[in-house]
């Protein structure tokens, strides 16, 4: 990426995961603060999740497609119609882009470190998420209304699925007492939303995901348990206290690349 000039508009190409945007909105954050105007193309999907919580970046949504373009072609066509000639490139591979992985950190480094890298920004800047969004009073106060919480109840958050793979984590070792409340239970709602419930938990349990991702970058206070489902490069990197679970045997976490020796 070459020096961005302030006051113009820069592009984020990121279209997908959630997880990965989340872990990109303090580089977005990094650039708006001077004084770059935001346009970042996203998959529809996702597109309700940071819509009106992230409101200084201008979001566009784009379709998933069955061949593959909404990664990168689409996204660098809408940019070019919004009159947006630079743009940061934040996947670490991609098909068609063999650029991507044969940067010199490549081979070096986790996914999350090398946007970063490729970004310019600092790393631990990662962890300044909570600086990113606005939270939504009203949406999370709709969302303890329809959980119907009572002061003092115990309880658990859980998330299980990850883009591609869904965990049935054990939770026979919970207090009886507990109530366990399940994120994909309850559709509708910003992740962003359920932050304070997450962090007035008694536990939180979750995949490696964007969930996972949003709660290590805000540094939540809670009892921390996470499920590992990639493999190590695959895996960001954590910077809170976190219970390590044993992967899922049919996990790719599950299969080791590095043994260890006698």
């Amino acid at each position: 990426m070459q020096n961005q000039s302030t006051g113009t508009a820069l592009g984020i190409i990121q279209s997908r995961g959630l997880g990965d945007i989340f872990i990109a909105l303090p580089i977005a954050k990094h650039y708006h603060d001077q004084g770059r105007k935001i346009i970042w193309p996203i998959c529809e999907e996702f597109h309700s999740a940071v819509a009106h919580t992230v409101p200084w970046i201008e979001w566009v949504p784009i379709p998933v497609d069955p061949m593959g373009k909404f990664f990168y072609d689409r996204p660098y066509f809408e940019l070019g119609r919004r009159g947006c000639s630079e743009h940061i490139c934040l996947y670490q591979a991609l098909t068609g882009h063999p650029e991507f992985s044969s940067a010199a950190w490549f081979q070096i480094q986790k996914f999350d470190e090398y946007k970063y890298t490729r970004a310019q920004v600092p790393f631990y800047k990662k962890w300044t998420l909570r600086n990113c969004y606005e939270p939504n009073k009203e949406q999370t106060a709709s969302l303890k209304t329809q959980l119907q919480l009572e002061d003092g109840q115990p309880y658990c958050v859980v998330h299980r699925k990850g883009s591609n793979y869904t965990a049935s984590p054990d939770l026979s070792s919970l207090p009886p007492e507990w109530r366990v409340i399940d994120v994909d239970s309850y559709p509708g709602y910003s992740p962003f939303d359920w932050v304070p419930l997450i962090e007035a938990a008694d536990a939180f349990i979750a995949i490696d995901s964007a969930w996972s991702n949003m709660v290590d970058q805000l540094d939540l206070a809670v009892d921390k348990y996470w499920i590992p489902r990639s493999h190590i490069h695959l895996t960001p990197v954590l910077g809170s206290t976190w219970t390590i679970l044993e992967p899922p045997q049919d996990s790719m976490a599950a299969k080791a690349i590095f043994q260890a020796t006698k």
